[in-house]
Formats: C-alpha cells, structure tokens, sequence
C-alpha cells in the first residue's frame, strides 16, 4: 500500500492505532508510521498516524524502517518524545518547534 493509500484509508475509518514502545532509554519501537521526515544522530522527525513524532538524543540510529509495516525502530541515547499536530507542519511551524 503506498503512502498516500495509507493517508486515505485513516481518514477514511478515522480510527488510528499506535504502539511506542521504550526500553531502557535506549530502544524505541514505534508503529503506525507513515513517513520518515528527517533523521540524524540528534533527532529523528516521524509522521505517524496520530501527528508529528520529534525524538530527541544521542547517537540515534534507526535500526528498523518497514514503511509497508509502518513499524520503525529506534536505538540510542534517547532523551525525549514529543508529539505535534500535523497542522502544525503545514503551517511551518514545526522548526521552530524543535529548535525551542
């Protein structure tokens, strides 16, 4: 199913489901993704089917990427997890979010 089939068909039954999953600070599991923004080892930038996912840490990696699963894994030091609103992104708010 490609991106935008995805997209179509959360709106469509509008009923999202979403796993994090966090072990130790050091692996995060994540399911329900739908895309991948951006990534390096500081933050990672999730579009997820509740909203705009930021992880924030050290020496982030992303060990697992199933776009067709839509389930992503995350290891490192990780120091935070904060949600936005999609709105938000379109608005081009969203740097100066994590740039606070």
């Amino acid at each position: 199913m490609i991106q935008e089939e995805r997209k179509m068909a959360y709106k469509d039954n509008n009923q999202a489901v979403q796993n994090l999953i966090l072990e130790n600070r050091e692996k995060l599991t994540i399911s329900g993704v739908i895309d991948v923004l951006s990534f390096d080892d500081q933050i990672v930038i999730l579009e997820t089917e509740l909203g705009m996912l930021t992880i924030k840490g050290e020496d982030l990696r992303i060990n697992k990427l199933s776009i067709d699963t839509q389930d992503v894994i995350i290891e490192g030091n990780i120091v935070s997890l904060s949600y936005s609103d999609k709105e938000e992104r379109k608005s081009g708010n969203l740097l100066g979010k994590i740039f606070k």
